[in-house]
C-alpha cells in the first residue's frame, strides 16, 4: 500500500491514479467508516482503478480551535494507516491540515485534492464537509464533480438505533465500556505502545507487569482493571491490566498515569518491545487498599475474572 503525504500549497500531486476515493477523517476506522471505505473499494473494482482513502492530520480542531481539552485519537495516524492496509486499500493520502488548507474554498479543494489526483469516483459519509468553514457538503460535491467524477453518499450507519460515530466510541472508552467500543469498532479497542521500566513493584507482589508507555495522542481508557490481550513479538497473549495512579502506594496528588499488564504464563524480558494492548472488559474501578495482603488478594480475584472472561471469548 502506498502512503502519500499532501500539503497545500507546496506538496501536491498531479499524477498517478486513476482512483476511487473514500474521503473523511476516519478516526477509529469503525464500522460506519468501513461502510464508506468498502464502497470505495467496490467502485474501484467496478472501474478497474486503484482504491484510495484520503484522511487528514492533525485533527481539524487543533488548527481551527473550539476545543479546550487535549485531542486524543482512537487510532493515531500510524495505527489508522495499518487498519486501512488491513481492509485492502491500495493508496492512502494524508493531507496536512494547516491554516492555509483550512482557508481553501470548496471549489479549490475539489480541484487540488480530487480532480488533480485523477479521482474518478468519490465516496463519503452523508455528513462530510469540506472547504473553508465547512461550506462544502456532499450535494455541492456532486455538483462540482460534473462530468469529471461520480459521487456516492453513504447514509449514517446505526447500531442499536444510534449512529456509529467516533464521538460515541470515545464516550464508551471514557466510561470504560470496552464491550460497547468493541461492538462499534468491529474489533477490540487497541492502544499501541512500548514496554518501559516501571517501579517493578508488581514483581515483588508476585504479579510481574509490563509497563506500557502508550503512543502520544492515543486514547487511554478510564482508570480501572481490565481483561486484555497484548501483542508481543507477533503473538497475542492474555493478561489483566491496571490503568491508573496506584493509590495504595502513591500520594493522592500523584498524576502519572500508568498502564501495567500482567501477562499470563509469561516471563520473558521485553523492555523496549513495541506492543499493542487490546481491551476486552472492565473488571472493576481502581481503588486504594488498606494493605499489601488485601491488594494481593484482589489481584488474584482480578486475574481469575480476566482468565474466565477471555477463555469464554475463545
Amino acid at each position: 500500500m502506498d502512503v502519500i503525504q499532501l500539503k497545500y500549497p507546496h506538496q501536491l500531486v498531479k499524477s498517478g491514479g486513476p482512483y476511487s476515493l473514500a474521503v473523511g477523517f476516519f478516526d477509529g476506522v469503525h464500522l460506519g467508516h468501513q461502510q464508506v471505505i468498502n464502497r470505495a473499494i467496490e467502485h474501484a473494482k467496478e472501474k478497474g482503478v486503484k482504491s484510495a482513502v484520503m484522511t487528514f492530520d492533525p485533527h481539524p480542531s487543533i488548527v481551527l480551535g473550539g476545543r479546550n481539552e487535549k485531542v486524543f485519537y482512537i487510532t493515531p495516524l500510524e495505527q489508522k494507516i495499518e487498519k486501512l492496509k488491513a481492509i485492502g486499500v491500495d493508496t492512502v493520502f494524508v493531507v496536512n491540515f494547516t491554516s492555509d488548507f483550512a482557508k481553501l474554498s470548496p471549489e479549490d479543494f475539489v480541484q487540488f485534492f480530487i480532480k488533480d489526483l485523477h479521482v474518478l469516483h468519490v465516496t463519503a459519509g452523508f455528513d462530510f464537509s469540506f472547504g473553508a468553514f465547512g461550506k462544502g457538503n456532499m450535494e455541492l460535491m456532486q455538483q462540482l464533480g460534473g462530468a469529471d467524477f461520480d459521487v456516492t453518499v453513504v447514509d449514517k450507519f446505526e447500531q442499536d438505533e444510534d449512529k456509529v460515530s467516533s464521538t460515541r466510541i470515545r464516550k464508551a472508552l471514557q466510561d470504560g465500556d470496552m464491550e460497547l467500543a468493541h461492538h462499534l469498532l468491529g474489533r477490540p479497542f487497541e492502544v499501541p505502545g512500548i514496554v518501559v521500566h516501571g517501579d517493578k513493584r508488581g514483581r515483588t507482589l508476585g504479579f510481574p507487569t509490563a509497563n506500557v508507555q502508550h503512543v502520544e495522542g492515543s486514547f487511554v481508557p478510564s482508570t480501572g482493571v481490565y481483561a486484555v490481550k497484548i501483542l508481543v513479538q507477533n503473538e497475542w497473549l492474555d493478561g489483566v491490566c491496571n490503568v491508573g495512579y496506584k493509590p495504595t502506594f502513591n500520594d493522592p496528588n500523584y498524576k502519572q498515569l500508568s498502564i501495567e499488564v500482567n501477562i499470563f504464563n509469561f516471563d520473558k524480558n521485553i523492555y523496549g518491545e513495541q506492543v499493542v494492548v487490546a481491551w476486552y472488559k472492565r473488571i472493576r474501578s481502581e481503588q486504594k487498599f488498606s494493605g499489601i495482603e488485601a491488594l494481593i488478594a484482589q489481584i488474584e480475584q482480578d486475574k481469575k475474572a480476566a482468565i474466565e472472561y477471555l477463555k469464554a471469548k475463545k
